[in-house]
């Protein structure tokens, strides 16, 4: 039996383990909970690397480090490796597309560092966008009044469905190792995408407010302009988005969405709240 270790079994890593039911998964927490691993109990971690195929990572750094390539990198090599990363690591674009082979030199180094580190190893490792799906989208937000648009008429985003993530590391089991953009085909602005969830829900679009007003995670985000190209996937992965534009993975979210089941998740995540 295939056997899969996953460091940090977040909303995205755990898509993953959905879609390899005949699999042993195991998943590691900072915590243990839910019948997971503590990611520092070291003795058990590591007889599950040594029993493990293939290995997923979805830790992102901390304090510009690789928590897991510190703590277990002596054993990972043997095994198929995958580390779920982000677009970030491009930067800002001007609302170019970037692909595989733009330059890693986003504002944050220890992104940069850990994506180039499990590179070094031998990883499949796919760069994510805006992360959304169940749960966790647009629809939700606008349930929950949390939703709002920007005045910024060009800002482009690129987006992803969860599931769309766990059918790309699926498709990269077989494929070779090296850097892989998981995005749907439609890049386009949050206030879109927003106006379009409110317009489903027979709702009026979200107020527009002041930059100034964000967090400073949330200008940040806004910070970056880009569209991400996926051909390289679709060539040599094979994977083909399931929800190629946000319409049709706004459609496939709202049969589960309503406002007695819409989480306190945010919108689009950052790939970095996996």
């Amino acid at each position: 039996m295939s056997r899969l270790l996953i460091f940090g079994l977040g909303y995205a890593a755990q898509a993953v383990a959905a879609h390899v039911p005949d699999w042993r998964v195991t998943g590691t927490t900072r915590d243990g909970r839910d019948g997971t691993l503590r990611f520092d109990d070291a003795d058990a971690v590591r007889a599950e690397l040594a029993a493990a195929t293939h290995v997923l990572s979805s830790v992102p750094p901390s304090e510009d480090r690789d928590p897991v390539l510190d703590a277990y990198g002596d054993l990972l090599g043997r095994q198929w490796l995958g580390y779920l990363s982000s677009t970030g690591v491009y930067g800002d674009a001007g609302g170019a597309w970037v692909d595989e082979s733009a330059p890693v030199a986003g504002r944050r180094a220890g992104r940069n560092a850990a994506d180039l580190a499990w590179l070094a190893k031998g990883a499949r490792v796919f760069r994510l966008p805006g992360i959304y799906g169940p749960g966790r989208s647009p629809l939700d937000r606008v349930l929950e009044g949390k939703a709002h648009r920007v005045d910024l008429p060009d800002q482009v985003f690129s987006r992803v469905h969860v599931d769309d993530i766990a059918r790309g590391v699926i498709a990269g089991f077989d494929g070779p190792a090296g850097a892989y953009n998981l995005a749907d085909d439609l890049p386009t602005s949050q206030n879109e995408v927003v106006e379009h969830a409110a317009a489903m829900l027979g709702l009026p679009a979200p107020p527009f407010i002041a930059l100034e007003t964000l967090s400073p995670m949330a200008r940040a985000f806004y910070a970056e302009n880009r569209r991400v190209a996926n051909g390289r996937a679709k060539r040599v992965l094979g994977w083909t988005p399931l929800y190629p534009t946000y319409r049709l993975g706004l459609r496939a979210v709202s049969a589960t969405t309503s406002p007695a089941t819409a989480s306190d998740a945010p919108a689009a995540a950052s790939s970095d709240q996996r």
